[in-house]
């Protein structure tokens, strides 16, 4: 409370200073992870633009023409659209494609993630931005509520969106690292086209290499690498503004985008997938927004990167206006040879900051895909304990990298590799601009006439650019319309599989009628520890329990079935993450766990799950004991209401008393288990996982004579049963199609569903399930 009174008793310009300063400090930082892509453009843009159908026109009219198109590019698109609207559509301070679908799936219920209740609803980000009353008789909203069809193609789109951000992570790195090392060929000891291959290449194969290390490690000299080359180019544009042509300001005219066209027709539209790669990397300031603020990536943009770009164009423009000749090396022909070397060498490593950042973000980009259930489970390793969100996904890594040198190899011109990279990024702003159009109307509430308008300006431009990209499909093209199709192919699979999986054990559920019949021993044996059943249903017993009660008749006395399940919001606190409830009365000592992540969220496993789940529970027993009104009668407890049981709650909680054990003393825990081999065992697990160090806890009753005997028993059974060990059960499964189905299912489910299964991460292993301690039931599912 202290900190909360001080800050309190601030005046308004103390506080206003605070803020304005902790923004100028996130500002600075964003140069280095926001800005590196969209700084390292004007190396390619003009080669890209009059190389090609505009070679019989380059002359100074058409250069004017050029330079007022990128100034109006970059005025409308980063600046209108991304700085000044876009930013202010956040889910809960992260941006991005999904950050739109997910403000969508809770304002209308567009989500297909299958185990979704109405408990998530309740979840403090889930209620971030307006309140959904206003718009829940919208017709629009019913109609798209209503057709499955319309909501598959939305996330379609997105995912589809998400497929070219992983293409700009193979394209950025090429065209970026090769366009820097050009550079070297306008020297005097020219350097051949296989030289600076080669260089790119052991350059690329340098930057992935590196990954793994995170990119913290190097992460403070992004920023001052970033802003020295964008001091760089201002410098230099200004010098070759006044030196070789200053008539070139009249280009801010948009009359030379008319007398562009007008001069060069069907072939200056063609050039605009040149002129587009002028914008590329801008969708990173709405992406990378929750590492940021919306007001710092404003300023960072507004009073630098916008004016050091545009003066670096316009430089360029006029050198170009008096040495046509020099269109295919523009860049480095316009800089001053006192300085060609040192802008060389920041040009560089601009190029590989710029090129850091969108791998960085192609990785989280893959993360969020697994968490809508949309990417197969690949190992994730966390690359910062002090940055939260640091990942690195080795699979992802390797893959890019070989896709990158292919296309590096393959192409060896910038040209060709541009037209991939723009139409990758047009195709993202594009799908960018079509969720915001639905933003403005189910979330901020505004009529549909403002959001058709905003479709109708931005979506023209976009589409613009858009079909003059398509039209280089065959010079270099195709290549993110390939590989977005093979992830996009990847990610239907997958989804596919696991939605029919998913429906295979709702329709397939054990009867809680049955369990009843059985009694509390359910007519097998109960001994002694605790039995965790994964499952992903939210409800219900899975049919996992009786497949494994029928073939061994013995279960554990205390039965907890757990769900790891993902939720439309970014992050859910800690304080909010566990749901504890009953499935059957109190005396058959059988509970549910729901653990729920937000799609940006992390999955650590800092070996302390199993002890606060069983505090978890021990504190909803003392809660349902306390709160007549949450469980009013014995029949409403079967799998009815669940609670929200804060990890806060349970450290200052007095349910139960815990007392950490070291050395020897793991023994203590096993004393009831008739296997003496099984502390030594898990003892030697540690040993071999020493990053995974399980805390050792015993837990006990504090003495209080006023609590219930019933509720004491139950607790001293759910202790007893904690000492005995915890077991994890899961089901080893098999999905195949039915006979009765099409070839085509056939298809993706026994060949495409299986291979992915078997050749990504075990569920066990992506949930961090100690091996020692894991029992595997096997199914087979016909779905």
């Amino acid at each position: 409370m202290e900190p909360e009174s001080g800050t309190s008793s601030r005046n308004p310009s103390q506080l206003s200073w605070v803020n304005l300063s902790r923004n100028l400090v996130l500002a600075y930082q964003s140069f280095g992870v926001v800005y590196g892509d969209l700084s390292t453009s004007p190396l390619y843009v003009y080669k890209s633009t009059f190389i090609g159908k505009l070679q019989n026109h380059q002359n100074e009219e058409a250069i004017f023409g050029a330079f007022s198109l990128i100034f109006w590019t970059l005025t409308l698109v980063p600046l209108l659209k991304y700085v000044f609207i876009l930013l202010s559509a956040d889910d809960n301070g992260e941006g991005g494609t999904f950050a739109l679908y997910s403000l969508l799936c809770r304002h209308a219920r567009f989500s297909l993630l299958p185990n979704q209740q109405a408990a998530d609803e309740e979840l403090s980000a889930y209620k971030y931005g307006p309140s959904t009353q206003a718009v829940g008789s919208s017709p629009l909203k019913r109609f798209l509520e209503k057709h499955k069809r319309l909501r598959t193609a939305l996330l379609l789109v997105v995912l589809f969106g998400a497929c070219m951000v992983i293409g700009d992570g193979v394209l950025t790195p090429a065209i970026s690292v090769l366009s820097s090392v050009s550079g070297l060929q306008v020297t005097e000891n020219k350097l051949t086209d296989g030289e600076v291959l080669l260089l790119a290449c052991v350059i690329l194969v340098g930057l992935f290499a590196l990954q793994h290390f995170g990119t913290h490690r190097v992460a403070f000299i992004f920023a001052p690498v970033v802003i020295i080359w964008l001091l760089s180019i201002f410098c230099i544009g200004l010098y070759n503004t006044i030196r070789w042509n200053p008539k070139i300001v009249r280009a801010f005219s948009p009359l030379f985008i008319i007398k562009f066209f007008r001069e060069t027709g069907k072939e200056g539209w063609i050039s605009l997938g040149g002129i587009l790669l002028s914008i590329t990397g801008t969708e990173a300031m709405f992406a990378d927004l929750g590492h940021f603020t919306a007001f710092s990536i404003r300023l960072a943009f507004a009073f630098v990167i916008y004016p050091c770009l545009v003066v670096q164009y316009m430089g360029q423009a006029a050198f170009l206006s008096k040495n046509i000749p020099s269109i295919s090396s523009s860049f480095y022909d316009s800089i001053p040879d006192t300085v060609f070397w040192p802008v060389f060498i920041i040009a560089t490593l601009a190029a590989i900051v710029g090129s850091q950042a969108v791998i960085t973000a192609t990785f989280s980009i893959i993360k969020q895909c697994h968490a809508l259930g949309c990417f197969p489970r690949v190992k994730v390793v966390h690359t910062s304990r002090h940055i939260y969100g640091q990942i690195y996904i080795p699979e992802i890594n390797w893959i890019l990298m070989i896709l990158t040198l292919a296309i590096t190899i393959g192409f060896r011109d910038t040209t060709l590799i541009g037209n991939a990279y723009g139409l990758a990024c047009v195709t993202v702003m594009f799908i960018t601009t079509c969720l915001m159009t639905l933003v403005i109307v189910f979330v901020w509430q505004k009529s549909v006439l403002i959001a058709a308008l905003f479709l109708l300006f931005f979506g023209f431009i976009e589409g613009v650019y858009l079909t003059a990209a398509f039209m280089k499909v065959p010079q270099g093209g195709w290549v993110p319309i390939v590989l977005s199709c093979i992830f996009m192919g990847i990610m239907y699979v997958w989804h596919y599989g696991t939605c029919k999986k998913y429906n295979f054990d709702l329709h397939n559920k054990v009867s809680l009628k049955w369990l009843l019949g059985l009694g509390p021993s359910l007519g097998i044996v109960r001994v002694p520890g605790i039995g965790l059943i994964y499952s992903e249903l939210a409800t219900g017993v899975p049919a996992i329990f009786s497949h494994f009660v029928t073939n061994l008749p013995a279960f554990h006395n205390v039965l907890v079935f757990v769900c790891v399940k993902s939720v439309p919001v970014p992050y859910v606190s800690p304080e909010e993450r566990f749901l504890i409830g009953r499935v059957c009365p109190r005396p058959y000592r059988m509970y549910r766990c729901i653990v729920r992540y937000g799609y940006k969220d992390i999955q650590r496993d800092d070996g302390d799950f199993e002890n606060l789940l069983v505090q978890s529970i021990a504190e909803f027993i003392q809660m349902e004991a306390e709160e007549p009104q949450f469980s009013t009668s014995e029949s409403s407890s079967i799998d009815g209401r669940m609670a929200v049981i804060s990890t806060r709650t349970i450290q200052s909680s007095s349910t139960l008393m815990a007392t950490e054990q070291e050395g020897l003393g793991v023994s203590n825990s096993f004393q009831s288990s008739k296997s003496l081999s099984l502390p030594g065992l898990l003892s030697a697990y540690d040993d071999e996982n020493p990053q995974i160090r399980r805390r050792r806890v015993r837990f006990q009753l504090p003495p209080n004579p006023g609590m219930d005997a019933s509720v004491r028993e139950e607790l001293i059974d759910l202790i007893q049963a904690k000492e005995a060990g915890v077991a994890y059960i899961m089901g080893h499964s098999y999905v195949k199609a039915r006979r009765s189905s099409s070839f085509l299912k056939k298809l993706v489910i026994d060949m495409g569903y299986s291979f992915l299964r078997k050749n990504c991460r075990g569920p066990a292993v992506a949930l961090n399930i100690p091996h020692i301690s894991l029992i595997e039931v096997g199914m087979i599912y016909y779905v």
